[in-house]
């Protein structure tokens, strides 16, 4: 993308847990507009670096800069699923709403510009029609797309998506890349790990390649 503003800008970054190290001396700018997949074998700092993007890991050494006016509240993070998530006792309303309480803390209630944005994300991810269901009698691919749901609710520039489409059935795999592919075309800056390179990376802008660290643009 030409002249794209910065969002992320990565400086001499390491990453890791303990002492040992899976991200080293990465300088990687993420621009606004982009749909960046990250590929990769297991082990080779995708999560982590996803992770770090996220705040929710710090960096060994050093930065992960934000840039262009973006805060932390603006970005989205859909972790790979666990066992608990697929089992959570709550409505697809429920679940989406939480959203928010990671971005106002004590909230006491929820708004309605809260409802009205969960009810436009539902809308986005094609789950509207699920927001009185309970999560935990869903499909797979139905949870994930409540899952991507409450995460847009708190991407307001950025999506960060880890491996969003693992363990899920052909049919619910193309529901789900149409969803996405359909959120960056409205403006959405996405940056999604995957192992699935043939398909996901149809959509892509921009390819980085963890096995090497290097990137090539599309």
């Amino acid at each position: 993308m030409v002249n794209a503003q910065t969002l992320i800008k990565c400086r001499q970054l390491t990453l890791g847990y303990g002492s040992k190290d899976l991200v080293r001396d990465l300088d990687y700018d993420i621009n606004e507009g982009d749909y960046l997949c990250i590929v990769g074998h297991n082990g080779s700092g995708k999560t982590t670096f996803l992770k770090g993007i996220a705040g929710l890991l710090s960096p060994k050494s050093g930065s992960i800069e934000l840039c262009g006016g973006l805060t932390r509240n603006q970005i989205g993070y859909l972790p790979q699923m666990t066992v608990v998530q697929k089992d959570f006792p709550a409505s697809v309303e429920e679940i989406v709403l939480s959203a928010f309480q990671g971005k106002h803390r004590l909230l006491p209630f929820y708004k309605s510009a809260h409802r009205e944005r969960a009810m436009e994300c539902m809308a986005l991810t094609r789950t509207e029609s699920l927001r009185k269901s309970c999560f935990r009698e869903l499909s797979g691919g139905q949870k994930q797309r409540v899952l991507l749901a409450r995460a847009l609710c708190a991407a307001e520039r950025l999506l960060l998506l880890d491996e969003p489409v693992t363990g899920l059935d052909p049919e619910s795999t193309g529901t789900m890349y149409r969803v996405i592919e359909d959120l960056h075309q409205k403006g959405m800056t996405v940056v999604m790990v995957t192992h699935d390179v043939d398909t996901a990376l149809d959509d892509a802008t921009r390819v980085m390649d963890f096995n090497k660290i290097s990137t090539k643009e599309r």
